[in-house]
């Protein structure tokens, strides 16, 4: 699962896709150097959401994820560049459809398709479950259900159809502005929700991302944006619908987030980006 949320605690180095995104924990971090610390976070950022091989970190505390949390919309850039990277390359030979498909693939096998697996968790336990321990243990079953299925498919089919109608000179920036602003609110749910876990009858605790970690996280976050033209801003309007709304569903049904409502979140609002767009151009 996207952040899963079993956690090993003897690891000591730092734990590629395995450790949950945000634990709720009192103990601080070791003190280091501010830009040791800085640096330290952005490599476990980039070990933590894409496959990237980073340095070991020694004395790795897995509090210290929500440290690199600030640090995720850049990673967004890093993935988005790298799919319009892969779309560039593969245009120039191949039909734009073909070259959109292959920009995809690139994505996903840089994340080892973090996010999407998240939504598919995510969707699983939200569409099965009925009370919040039991939408809780269904994301955390490693197994695909009908509505995981459902809803891969049809975000990958989405993106892939909404990438193909953009101008081909269009397509690189609107992939780098999308990974980033959609991870971006990603962040934001963690700023405004408590992190949930699954734990019997034990209550949550909550995690606080501090005001100035958010805007660390919303300058790479929306600096894309202005690769595009002003009037297209109005296509954020759907991103910010289906942010609140995926918000409030998970307030209500599970009292908070987890790891796989945060990749859950970030596959949708990236969808509702392209789409709203989409949507500007043609007006």
């Amino acid at each position: 699962m996207m952040f899963t949320d079993a956690v090993t605690s003897e690891k000591s180095r730092l734990p590629l896709h395995s450790a949950p995104m945000t634990i709720p924990s009192h103990t601080p971090p070791p003190n280091r150097p501010f830009l040791q610390q800085e640096w330290r976070s952005f490599l476990l950022a980039i070990g933590f959401f894409t496959r990237i091989p980073v340095p070991d970190l020694p004395d790795f505390q897995e509090q210290e994820l929500n440290l690199a949390a600030k640090y995720f919309p850049l990673v967004g850039i890093m993935v988005g560049a790298f799919a319009a990277l892969a779309y560039m390359l593969s245009s120039t030979v191949l039909p734009q459809d073909i070259a959109v498909l292959l920009s995809m693939v690139a994505t996903l096998l840089l994340t080892g398709a973090f996010h999407e697996d998240g939504l598919t968790d995510a969707v699983d336990g939200l569409g099965g479950g009925w009370e919040k321990e039991q939408v809780l243990h269904i994301m955390q079953d490693s197994r695909i259900g009908s509505y995981g299925a459902v809803s891969i498919v049809m975000a990958l089919l989405l993106k892939f159809t909404a990438l193909t109608h953009f101008s081909p000179l269009l397509v690189p920036a609107v992939l780098v502005a999308g990974h980033s602003v959609s991870r971006f609110c990603a962040v934001l749910v963690m700023a405004t929700q408590r992190y949930v876990k699954y734990a019997g009858k034990s209550k949550p605790l909550a995690t606080v991302m501090p005001f100035t970690h958010l805007g660390v996280a919303a300058l790479p976050g929306l600096l894309p944006l202005l690769w595009l033209e002003p009037f297209w801003y109005l296509g954020l309007l759907p991103m910010v619908a289906v942010w609140v709304w995926f918000s409030l569903v998970i307030k209500k049904r599970i009292g908070g987030y987890t790891g796989d409502c945060l990749g859950a979140m970030q596959q949708l609002t990236e969808i509702a980006f392209y789409l709203g767009v989409l949507a500007c151009m043609a007006i």
